[in-house]
């Protein structure tokens, strides 16, 4: 087989949500299926019929088969500028990649947000992931939980002291006087620091140029992988008042 240039791409999903307002983009990269004859391109060309001879979807009432016949060299072939994945079907899924977020126009509850007393609320994120590679869900804010005038909750820091935490670190936040904005999560798929129902992180913040924190990743296949979500916010009764607002971005990301 000539070697031939080629880039394998993801899809890639992206929900960007807002905590008063939304925007929501969504990139979705197709594929065609390559058949058993002559190929070529301004970029590449494949000769050969040995290139998925005898390849296709086949079923019956008792059972579904996809296959890949004929490859003479079958492996993963790299070089400079080029990777090629001969003889197995390593793009081809049976449950193809799909992300969702429940409510992407989330309030906080009570609303508004009285002092020492935590407002929160949820939203459910859902996978189905049947790639060969893994997949993992990434959120960051794209600026501080703040006023148009610029007043800010900050980030929190969680309980203080031993129980700092961190983007990366979650840990115990259930003090009515440590004051901030953060997240929790609950389900499949989840961070291992996120024992329980009070253990809490911060946003990482795109405007301080950190970056996005991993909230759900997997190798395993799998249908309706959720996992929930929790935003709490907590403020002191010296904060000023005002409607605060803040973009968390989630991108959802197969590898194959």
């Amino acid at each position: 087989m000539q070697k031939f240039r080629s880039k394998l791409k993801s899809f890639l999903f992206t929900f960007d949500f807002l905590i008063v307002f939304l925007t929501f983009n969504l990139l979705l990269l197709t594929f065609q299926k390559v058949f058993a004859v002559d190929m070529g391109s301004p970029r590449f060309q494949i000769k050969g019929g040995n290139v998925n001879s005898a390849a296709g979807d086949k079923s019956s009432d008792g059972y579904r088969l996809s296959d890949t016949i004929g490859q003479l060299a079958a492996g993963e072939f790299s070089s400079t500028g080029y990777v090629v994945k001969a003889g197995f079907q390593y793009f081809h899924s049976i449950i193809p990649f799909r992300f969702s977020i429940s409510n992407i126009n989330v309030v906080l509850d009570p609303n508004p947000i009285v002092p020492n007393s935590p407002s929160t609320a949820n939203t459910v994120l859902t996978v189905y992931f049947g790639g060969a590679g893994q997949y993992q869900v990434t959120a960051i804010e794209e600026e501080p939980f703040k006023t148009l005038s610029g007043n800010a909750i900050p980030d929190t820091t969680c309980d203080g002291g031993v129980e700092t935490c961190n983007e990366t670190q979650a840990k115990t936040w259930s003090s009515s006087t440590a004051y901030g904005f953060g997240y929790n999560m609950a389900g499949e798929d989840i961070p291992t620091d996120f024992s329980s129902g009070t253990q809490y992180r911060p946003f990482p913040d795109r405007s301080d140029v950190e970056s996005p924190a991993v909230i759900m990743s997997s190798l395993n296949v799998g249908k309706d992988r959720q996992a929930t979500l929790t935003f709490k916010a907590n403020i002191s009764p010296i904060q000023p008042a005002g409607s605060y607002q803040t973009v968390i971005n989630f991108v959802a990301t197969p590898s194959f």
